[in-house]
């Protein structure tokens, strides 16, 4: 027969057996974890009404919980870090207290053997190895006589299955074959007795369990409320992925793939195939890779990381823009280019968050994300090509509230991988997104000293982005979403005879510029259309990309593209982009796009590689006007290099134009 104290000696045992294991994730609030614990007496038996004091060493949590009737004590919502913990009861006391570290999302599992504080004396007391052997009897007699209970069960349960109906018999193994005759009815088979503790059937191992770092994320509430910016759903933002979902997301790691492949047709159609002036366009007239990147977050008790490579046209065009790897030796740019971001840092619980990170790290200035996968256009307008993609330094992130964000910075320079001249730079962002419908950004630059061979010149700069989705109805057939952006940027140079303001005769160095764009989803988001552009006015062109004449990049300059205090680029460009979507994982797009300056400054038909070299490449001399039969001039100013290119044809020019046309298509995936 089984009792109540069979089934109450079985669970017993599970439950022991459960105190043994691993500790794993809690379904608590993120950020905290929690205790799980048991307390015993030294007979192995449950203590109820246990008290148990549960102190954090830093002082900011301290809990006092009771055992119930089982010995079983909780205590969740418990602030990471280091625990002791005692428990107590009528004279009753666990040793000294029990030192535990509690991480975030994780629970411990602590037990306690309460036992007299007052040692034994001889008279009345047994000896210490006389206590530890009754101790130990107690327990394996109470062990084993669990066992049997098992083994009561056990058996009960095989009767109970292997007979098909209360009173009918159990069939015989092989049944002869029937004769003519009457046979007499079968004796029923007696009942199998319970076999005994000894010949209890042995249950097979459990499985090897993953490490508790390679498990899978325990599920989150429907709704955090504590984890900056997770209330809501965010995924319809430009420079935001549209990922819902993490493949392979474990406690440890969270992987992340990106590839991007675009084919571009410039109806300028320039006969070297180079595209002119662009941080998203490079080739005409074929198929190449932008990026591919692998890499992801790490994360373990409070201790974060992340790391992006990155390969393709990306690694070649991102740092050809960065002048400070000019400065002094060691080949900065061999040792970045390859390498998108690499940070490490660690996150404080504090508010709803603190992180401080020290490496690279990409800046979001500009509103458009630096990779094109998360953004609602494939090529930005010029306030985010011209705005820094990454910074070098180290951050802050405080989150005083799960809808507010203040990151403070101190970086080498603007998007430089070195420190130009004498000072840093220091800026941050401001983030509020207060509902799901409504984004307000806000970035500072100030105090570096972002000019090769410009010491005494500082840079100050802003740039403010708002977001909004003014229609949402997911489940429509036809318009979906609707949402635009406006972004606006002001900023300038000054101080070593450059100036903010004036006449551009009195080196005039300032840069104002604003961007707008409207998207419509179709079809439960399927499909979008995004229309827009912007324009920026840069005396001095100190934001301008350089064209790439002649292979000239932000260290070499080029004089066919000069970049002097009060020269003006005044440049405007529109862009309609068609994306489809069949998965959170892919886009495939295509765009057209229009881009105007009132000075020469896209490729021609010409192209700018010097003659000489059809299969591309360059003399070697990008800082120098180059003569017509390839070779350098050896000089960078126009009448000594005319002198100089008399006997080669005179001096070469390249093919420069006020306006650009581009077709492009591409497709994207991010894991």
């Amino acid at each position: 027969m089984i009792t109540h104290k069979h089934i109450r000696g079985t669970l017993f045992v599970f439950m022991i057996a459960g105190l043994s294991l691993p500790a794993v994730h809690a379904a608590d609030a993120p950020g905290y974890g929690s205790v799980r614990g048991i307390a015993l007496d030294i007979g192995g038996k449950p203590v109820a009404k246990a008290t148990v004091a549960i102190h954090n060493l830093n002082g900011s949590d301290d809990r006092k919980v009771e055992s119930d009737s089982d010995g079983i004590f909780a205590a969740d919502s418990l602030n990471p870090g280091i625990y002791e913990i005692k428990a107590s009861k009528d004279g009753l006391s666990s040793p000294p207290a029990t030192t535990v570290e509690i991480a975030k999302g994780q629970t411990v599992r602590p037990k306690f053997i309460l036992a007299t504080a007052d040692k034994p004396t001889a008279a009345d007391k047994p000896t210490a190895a006389a206590a530890s052997a009754s101790t130990t009897t107690a327990i394996e007699q109470e062990l084993a006589e669990m066992k049997e209970r098992i083994a009561v069960l056990e058996a009960a349960l095989i009767k109970t299955h292997s007979a098909p109906e209360a009173t009918a018999s159990p069939a015989p193994a092989a049944a002869p074959a029937p004769t003519p005759t009457a046979a007499p009815a079968p004796t029923p088979a007696p009942a199998p007795e319970p076999a005994p503790p000894s010949q209890a059937p042995q249950t097979a191992p459990p499985a090897p369990a993953l490490p508790d770092a390679l498990q899978a994320p325990e599920p989150g509430p429907a709704v955090d409320n504590f984890t900056p910016f997770a209330f809501a759903d965010f995924t319809w933002m430009n420079a935001t992925p549209r990922n819902k979902d993490t493949v392979l997301d474990t406690k440890f790691f969270t992987p992340e793939i990106r590839f991007d492949t675009n084919y571009m047709e410039d109806f300028n159609q320039p006969i070297d195939h180079t595209i002119v002036g662009a941080t998203e366009s490079f080739r005409s007239g074929e198929v190449q890779i932008e990026q591919a990147s692998f890499g992801g977050d790490f994360h373990w008790q409070n201790v974060r990381g992340r790391v992006l490579t990155m390969f393709g046209l990306f690694a070649t065009t991102t740092p050809r823009n960065d002048a400070s790897y000019g400065v002094g030796q060691w080949d900065l740019r061999g040792a970045y280019k390859y390498v998108s971001e690499a940070w490490g840092g660690y996150h404080f619980n504090v508010n709803h968050g603190l992180n401080v990170d020290a490496g690279i790290f990409v800046s979001y200035i500009g509103l458009f994300s630096y990779y094109n996968f998360d953004n609602w256009t494939y090529q930005p307008s010029y306030v985010s090509s011209n705005t820094p993609w990454f910074f070098n330094g180290v951050r802050t992130q405080w989150f005083p509230t799960n809808k507010i964000k203040i990151e403070p910075w101190f970086i080498n320079g603007w998007q430089s991988y070195a420190k130009y001249n004498g000072h840093p730079g220091l800026g941050g962002q401001f983030l509020w997104q207060p509902t799901e419908w409504f984004k307000l950004v806000a970035n500072q630059y100030g105090y570096g000293q972002d000019n090769l061979g410009l010491p005494k010149t500082e840079r100050i700069h802003t740039d403010d982005s708002i977001e909004l989705r003014y229609y949402n109805n997911h489940d429509n057939e036809g318009v979906s979403k609707m949402a635009f952006t406006l972004t606006a940027d002001g900023g300038c140079q000054y101080g070593g005879g450059i100036q903010c303001t004036g006449a551009p005769s009195k080196n005039k160095d300032s840069f104002v510029g604003w961007m707008a764009y409207n998207r419509i989803w179709f079809h439960h988001d399927l499909f979008a259309i995004t229309t827009g552009g912007g324009g920026m006015s840069n005396y001095g062109r100190y934001l301008t990309l350089l064209p790439p004449i002649n292979g000239a990049d932000a260290v070499t300059g080029s004089p066919y593209f000069t970049e002097l205090p009060g020269q003006k680029a005044h440049m405007w460009d529109s862009t309609v982009t068609l994306q489809y979507m069949p998965r959170q994982y892919i886009t495939w797009w295509t765009e057209v796009g229009y881009r105007h300056s009132d000075v020469p400054y896209f490729a021609g038909r010409g192209g700018v590689t010097p003659p000489g070299f059809p299969l591309g490449g360059t003399n070697g001399q990008p800082g120098q006007y180059a003569c017509m039969s390839g070779a350098p001039s050896g000089a960078s100013d126009l009448p000594t290099a005319t002198t100089n290119c008399t006997g080669s044809g005179g001096v070469w020019f390249p093919d420069l134009r006020r306006s650009e046309t581009k077709l492009s298509i591409g497709v994207m995936v991010k894991f």
